[in-house]
Parts: C-alpha cells; structure tokens; sequence
C-alpha cells in the first residue's frame, strides 16, 4: 500500500483568507489535472491567515468560509486536504488542524502546545487529546509547529505510521525544525512529513520553508528548502513494516502514561 501526498510550502497573504484561499486554489490546479492524483494534501499551519495572535477578530466557525473552501477542494481533488486555522468553538479560540477528506467528514486536532513566546497560549486554548486518522492503511497522526519540541506528546504508542506536521516555524529557528524532525522520524520508527511556509509575516518575522520528508531511519525523502510551489511524494508501507520487524527497538521503550 502507498501513500500519495502534495506538500504545499508557500507564503501566506497576513490576516487575509479570501486572498490565501484564492492562491492555493490556483497552487492546487495542476492536482486536479494530474495523471497520478494525490490521496493527502497538506497545507501549513494557519493557511489562511499566518500566525495572527488576532483570535477574536479572525476566527471562523466549523462552518465558517474556510472549512466551506477546504471541502470544496476535497471534494474536487478527490483527495484528503489537511492544514491548520484559527476557529471559535464552544466559546475558545483554537489554532485547529483540520482533515477534510473528499467525503466532507471532518475531524480536528487543536494545537496542545501554545507558543508562549508569542503569547498564543493568552489568544487561544490549548487541545488535549491527540488524533488519529487512517488514509490508504497509514495511520497518521498530525501536530502543529511548537508540539515538535515535546516527545512525550508524539510518542509513537504503536498506534501510528506516519507523524504530520503542519507550521509556521520562523527562519532564525530553521536548524531546530530541521533536527527535530528527523529525532521524530528516528525515534518513533516512523515517516514523518512536516509542512511549513515561507516569506514575511506581519509581525516581520522570516520564514524559510524547509519543508521535509523523512523516513523512518532518519533519511530525506524530500526537502524543499526555501522553494514556493508543491511536491509530491510517495511513501510506501511494506519498508516500514519490515524495518520495524527486523529492529523493534519500541519493544524496549520505557512504559509511561499521559496524566
């Protein structure tokens, strides 16, 4: 079994969705066309807006535009589109990760880890319970930015194949990203895909991509450094399953729960 997935590392118009709706929908026009379609498309961390502390102002309902546009993009790609935005639910703000698969049934993740440094955790309300959903028997379990930093919470409890993530992670921090993706990948005998942007926010801060795919020993699948567009790439299950057989190092994994 295979995994077909388009990462989509760009720059984002700031606290604009109808702008970066319109953009990856242009980006996303070549999927529909393509000849060997994607099953998984995955967009950054806070698509729609960049990393914007303006909750109140910005945040959208489950049924709000965006969610509409990343169902009408499902829908038409045939294919599960992925990323994260600023939603308002239950009366809290959220950083959610949304997966919209073509059927139109959605299921989230809120970020865990709020990213204090930027005062996220004082604009939003942090998640607490991890997802995981399966596409083409891959078992995925997806984050966002700052939950990278924290092990425990992406712990592979053999309950997963492929750990997601989805960022706004700021260029003077590249070389973290890029290290720690890898520890994931290595660590939980698992692919890890992480899908980050590029350009200059409204804040002034500088990203500078680095979106990467890495398999389960630790080796690039793909790395798009600072380049704006779309990568498609392929992963496959039976070289996991066999890694994992001839060196289950998880066996020998301390045992904790999360409290």
């Amino acid at each position: 079994m295979s995994l077909s997935i388009a990462m989509v590392q760009t720059h984002l118009a700031w606290e604009t969705p109808s702008e970066n709706c319109q953009h990856f929908t242009a980006m996303l026009k070549s999927l529909a066309e393509a000849e060997h379609p994607a099953d998984l498309v995955i967009l950054p961390e806070m698509f729609s807006t960049g990393f914007s502390m303006a909750s109140k102002q910005l945040a959208e309902p489950m049924n709000g535009p965006t969610i509409s546009w990343m169902r009408e993009q499902a829908s038409r790609l045939r294919a599960t589109v992925c990323g994260s935005l600023i939603i308002q639910a239950d009366g809290q703000f959220y950083n959610r990760f949304i997966w919209m698969p073509a059927s139109g049934e959605v299921k989230f993740y809120d970020k865990k880890h709020l990213f204090r440094m930027s005062a996220e955790n004082d604009n939003y309300t942090a998640g607490a319970a991890r997802l995981i959903v399966t596409l083409n028997d891959f078992r995925i379990c997806p984050q966002v930015c700052y939950d990278l930093r924290f092990p425990v919470w992406s712990r592979n409890n053999d309950d997963y194949d492929l750990l997601l993530y989805v960022a706004n992670w700021p260029q003077v921090r590249r070389q973290h990203w890029r290290s720690l993706l890898r520890a994931r990948a290595i660590e939980n005998l698992s692919y890890v895909v992480g899908v980050n942007r590029i350009g200059v926010d409204g804040a002034g801060i500088s990203y500078s991509g680095d979106s990467m795919a890495i398999d389960f020993n630790g080796i690039d699948i793909t790395d798009m450094q600072a380049n704006d567009g779309l990568v498609m790439i392929q992963l496959e299950r039976e070289p996991l399953t066999d890694y994992r057989q001839n060196f289950p190092a998880w066996r020998d994994a301390d045992r904790f729960q999360l409290v």
